[in-house]
């Protein structure tokens, strides 16, 4: 196995013969149940370790444990106490990076180039929660009353909340979640996808460490079904906040009427890519393609429906298709990949089943369309870079979420077709447009039905910009200070001083 930096073999030994445990409390504890699963390296189908699962009944224990902290010693926590935490887990992250980055990679089969490339944004994001920690105020209001009276906004932490990750990008994700919840004030449950599990662990040890107090951070391991269910439907989660796909967070929208919990739901995509004949190709060409092969296509707002204009089509999608062919895609720890395999085997029987459909449909494989299975591949989860050409519309490959290294290319003609046809989608989380006309740009960009448009760039987030989608890609906003608000109250209070 190719091992890029000393953090390599250090993780690998402390997962060998292991069985993970649950955080609840401060303690690290068994599964009630006694089971546990195990999760392999997407790349080479090894055994890493096992993780004990959670079910109904531990997520019963941890928020039992992150009711009794949110309504005892958390709630005195000063703001300038809960920055200093997080500024504290900013300091542990950054010296723990090279290890969180091979967990990410040896779990869900990332390119460690990637995420070692992340490191300033990852870093960054929780230093800016931090900021937010201090941030939070309430408004006073002048008001009509009869007589004297002082009204104000207050704004209070929503209280105990359950978070549901997805194993796409099990690092950032889970930060993200940690680092809003503690800048609030609230609480936390935190069900890691059991695809990935290892490193929001991992992440746990670090909170410990930065000093987190027992049951401000508990983390179950478990599935969806059960332990998933039970977080989104307990009568004692204030807030829910889930990151996956459409079809499971309409589940947990439905689980949330019991006590009316509040929600914020980042859902998939079926991300339009607008190339219009006067982009800057040499930009736009690396800027689609990566739009989609980044993470081998397992990212939620992916650009997967590239529509390029018809007098540059040929050229265009000629130009990404070989941008795919000459990608090196292998093993994540090696420092030359540049897209590693799928999470799972579900995942690639996921991904070849669209393969399939959209050739039977009528679509062709300018690049890629099949399973890599050759020498290294054969025991891992790859999928060559893949572009389709004739693609319509209707087809299921232009129409339905792959979550793999799959692009569209689709041909228009005019402004107005291509804004109708991008919208045209349940939809509404990413979008691109590329053209060296700023005009152009703004117009069509406020005719987009989405929750980011990317104007000659795709995919660059910033931790104070929100991030969220329109229609079925969910509601709510991760991200700034919208994303803070996610896990605010507001409060009236109306004081008669005469």
């Amino acid at each position: 196995m190719t091992t890029m930096n000393p953090a390599v073999e250090k993780v690998l030994n402390n997962l060998e013969g292991k069985t993970m445990k649950l955080l609840i409390g401060s303690k690290w504890v068994e599964a009630q149940s006694g089971r546990s699963f195990e999760t392999r390296n997407p790349a080479t189908g090894e055994l890493l370790c096992r993780v004990a699962e959670g079910d109904a009944a531990d997520v019963d224990a941890a928020v039992a444990a992150a009711r009794q902290t949110f309504e005892g010693p958390w709630r005195n926590f000063k703001p300038n106490q809960r920055q200093n935490l997080l500024l504290k887990l900013a300091d542990l992250v950054e010296a723990n990076y090279d290890e969180l980055c091979v967990l990410d990679t040896l779990d869900m089969g990332v390119p460690m180039r990637r995420t070692l490339g992340n490191r300033h944004r990852v870093v960054s994001t929780i230093r800016y929660y931090a900021s937010q920690a201090m941030s939070i105020h309430g408004e006073t209001i002048e008001n009509s009353l009869d007589g004297e009276f002082f009204t104000c906004a207050l704004k209070e932490p929503v209280g105990v909340v359950g978070a549901i990750i997805p194993w796409n990008s099990p690092l950032y994700q889970t930060l993200k979640k940690i680092a809003v919840c503690v800048a609030a004030g609230c609480t936390m449950v935190l069900k890691p996808a059991e695809e990935a599990p290892l490193t929001p662990l991992r992440l746990a040890e670090l909170c410990l460490e930065a000093g987190f107090p027992p049951g401000v951070l508990n983390v179950v391991p478990g599935f969806g079904s059960t332990a998933g269910a039970r977080l989104a439907a307990h009568p004692d989660v204030d807030k829910v906040a889930f990151t996956g796909s459409h079809f499971t967070g309409q589940k947990i929208i439905q689980a949330s009427a019991g006590n009316v919990k509040r929600l914020s739901v980042e859902l998939g995509g079926k991300s339009p890519n607008i190339i219009f004949a006067d982009a800057d190709l040499e930009k736009a060409v690396p800027g689609a393609a990566m739009a989609v092969f980044n993470n081998a296509g397992q990212i939620c707002c992916a650009g997967t429906r590239m529509y390029v204009e018809r007098s540059i089509y040929d050229e265009f999608v000629a130009r990404v298709a070989e941008f795919g062919k000459r990608m090196r895609v292998g093993n994540g720890l090696d420092p030359e990949t540049e897209m590693g395999p799928l999470v799972s085997a579900n995942q690639l029987e996921r991904v070849t089943g669209y393969l399939k459909r959209g050739q039977e449909e009528g679509a062709t494989a300018a690049s890629g369309g099949s399973r890599l299975t050759d020498g290294e591949y054969a025991k891992g989860f790859f999928v060559a870079p893949t572009v389709f050409t004739n693609v319509t519309d209707n087809m299921t490959i232009a129409r339905e979420e792959i979550f793999g290294p799959v692009i569209s290319a689709i041909v228009f003609d005019e402004i107005d077709d291509v804004v109708k046809r991008a919208n045209d989608t349940i939809f509404g989380l990413g979008s691109g447009i590329w053209t060296t006309d700023v005009s152009k740009a703004h117009k069509i960009a406020r005719r987009i039905r989405a929750g980011t448009v990317w104007v000659n760039a795709y995919n660059v987030l910033d931790p104070a910009v929100p991030f969220g989608g329109y229609k079925m890609s969910g509601y709510g906003r991760e991200g700034g200070i919208h994303h803070v608000d996610e896990f605010l109250q507001t409060k009236a209070l109306i004081l008669n001083t005469d």
